[in-house]
C-alpha cells in the first residue's frame, strides 16, 4: 500500500515540477516579447533556467519525503512513537547512562541540567565499560 501511494504521489509531485517548468518557460517568451536588449533577453533565459533549476530540486525533495513517509510506516518500533507516554509511558535508562539525568532531547555531556542545576559528567562514573553482558572482553 505504501509503494502505491508513494508511486502516486512521485507522480504528481513530477506533473506539478513540469507544469512549473513549461511555465517558466512561457514566462520567459513573455520576457522576450517586451525586452529590448539581448542582455534582457539572457536575463529572462537565465531566469527560466533558475525556475527550472528549482522545479527540480522541489521534486527530488518531494520525492525524498514520499519515502521517508514509507520508510516511517515499515518501520514503526514499539516504544518510539511521536506521542509522548505512548506504550504506557514506560521509560528505560539505556545502559551506561544510569545515574545520568536526562531532558527530552537527551544528556548532552558538558551541559547544565535544568532540573538539578548541576553540570552533566563528560564521562560517567565507572567509565561506561559493561562486561558480563553476553559480550567476551578480549
Amino acid at each position: 500500500m505504501h509503494s502505491v501511494k508513494e508511486k502516486v504521489s512521485n507522480a504528481a509531485s513530477s506533473a506539478k515540477a513540469h507544469v512549473e517548468t513549461y511555465k517558466a518557460k512561457l514566462e520567459e517568451k513573455a520576457e522576450n516579447a517586451t525586452a529590448r536588449t539581448h542582455e534582457e533577453k539572457e536575463i529572462a533565459h537565465q531566469r527560466r533556467k533558475a525556475k527550472e533549476a528549482e522545479a527540480k530540486m522541489n521534486l527530488h525533495a518531494e520525492k525524498a519525503e514520499h519515502t521517508a513517509e514509507k520508510l516511517h510506516g515499515k518501520h514503526h518500533v514499539l516504544g518510539h512513537d511521536t506521542v509522548a507516554g505512548a506504550y504506557g509511558g514506560h521509560h528505560q535508562t539505556p545502559i551506561g547512562m544510569v545515574g545520568l539525568t536526562t531532558t527530552t532531547t537527551g544528556t548532552i555531556p558538558g551541559t547544565v541540567d535544568p532540573v538539578t542545576g548541576t553540570t552533566v559528567p563528560a564521562n560517567p562514573l565507572g567509565g561506561g565499560h559493561l562486561h558480563g553482558h553476553g559480550y567476551k572482553h578480549i
